[in-house]
């Protein structure tokens, strides 16, 4: 595949350039093996793609973490890798949430599983009701300085929450987020209530996650037809049940047709759509093999005129 180099977003108040579409973790080490693991990898990179997101919990609570740290070796350098902590790392409770003592262990499980001695972009991955928010700003801005971590951002936090937060760096001279990481795409659209202007009025870029709304996006689940084998929503119940509900078979359906009447694919629409607004400094996809990121990748050229976006509200709204 060739074509224009994949263009690049500045992440928030960071000093990090990251390319428009993302590469997500949650795969590794569990959904593929490692020699799949390795050819999504080295794709991405090949095609441009330098921001990998992964998580602690991804791949069985550690394997995505690992793979990753097997698989970039000398590539380490050219990549932003983000990573995650604060969701459940035990069956009995106890390794999770934000408190100071909990992310110092965190993050050096994490530097060791990803076989490396720093972390671009260290993100909380879910509030923590049982610990204020200053303790652990305060964690993160030693890990910081310490030079673990180069920049900080959340995830699935409030508009409220990321006030607070940002407030109570600026008072205390703290690192602040520079990034906030949550579920966005033309099904799920809440965040533009008051998440999206908070992040606007902060400088915080958006990583939108579930972009494609669990494959929903992607034109490959077609109404009434059985779900392709070893599909997200065939394995998870779960999603299936959110995802696949009336109102998104009908949304999907318009938005398909809108797409194809300007020669475009739902995936071109997905992506394109999400970048409209510069907030969202990039686009965090999944993939399984190689074939799915030079998709993703291709998909992310499309700039839709102002009448594009009033018909997308129309069917979407």
């Amino acid at each position: 595949m060739s074509g224009t180099p994949l263009r690049k977003r500045r992440l928030g108040a960071s000093a990090l350039d990251v390319s428009i579409v993302g590469l997500g973790g949650n795969n590794f080490g569990g959904r593929i093996d490692l020699a799949a693991t390795s050819r999504v990898v080295h794709k991405a990179i090949e095609l441009g793609i330098n921001l990998i997101d992964t998580a602690d919990s991804y791949g069985n609570r550690g394997g995505s973490e690992e793979e990753l740290g097997r698989v970039l070796g000398d590539k380490r350098k050219q990549i932003v890798l983000a990573t995650k902590f604060g969701m459940p790392m035990d069956d009995t409770g106890g390794l999770k949430g934000a408190s100071r003592s909990y992310i110092m262990r965190a993050v050096e499980a994490s530097l060791r599983r990803l076989n490396t001695d720093w972390i671009d972009l260290y993100q909380l991955h879910q509030p923590d009701p049982q610990t204020a928010i200053e303790e652990t700003l305060r964690a993160l801005d030693d890990l910081v300085r310490a030079g673990k971590v180069r920049f900080i951002g959340c995830s699935n936090l409030s508009a409220q929450q990321i006030v607070e937060a940002q407030e109570m760096a600026r008072r205390h001279g703290l690192t602040a987020f520079v990034s906030c990481q949550d579920e966005y795409s033309l099904l799920v659209r809440d965040i533009e209530r008051e998440l999206g202007p908070t992040a606007k009025a902060f400088g915080l870029s958006i990583l939108p996650y579930f972009p494609l709304a669990s494959g929903m996006l992607t034109g490959k689940y077609k109404r009434g037809a059985a779900l392709p084998p070893g599909s997200r929503l065939l394995k998870n119940a779960r999603h299936a049940q959110r995802f696949a509900s009336e109102r998104n078979w009908r949304v999907v359906g318009e938005l398909e047709a809108f797409a194809a009447s300007r020669d475009h694919t739902l995936l071109e629409l997905a992506l394109g759509w999400l970048l409209r607004d510069s907030v969202v400094a990039s686009v965090i996809a999944g993939a399984t093999t190689p074939a799915q990121v030079e998709q993703n990748v291709r998909a992310a050229g499309w700039t839709l005129s102002p009448e594009d976006l009033a018909e997308i509200d129309r069917i979407t709204l």
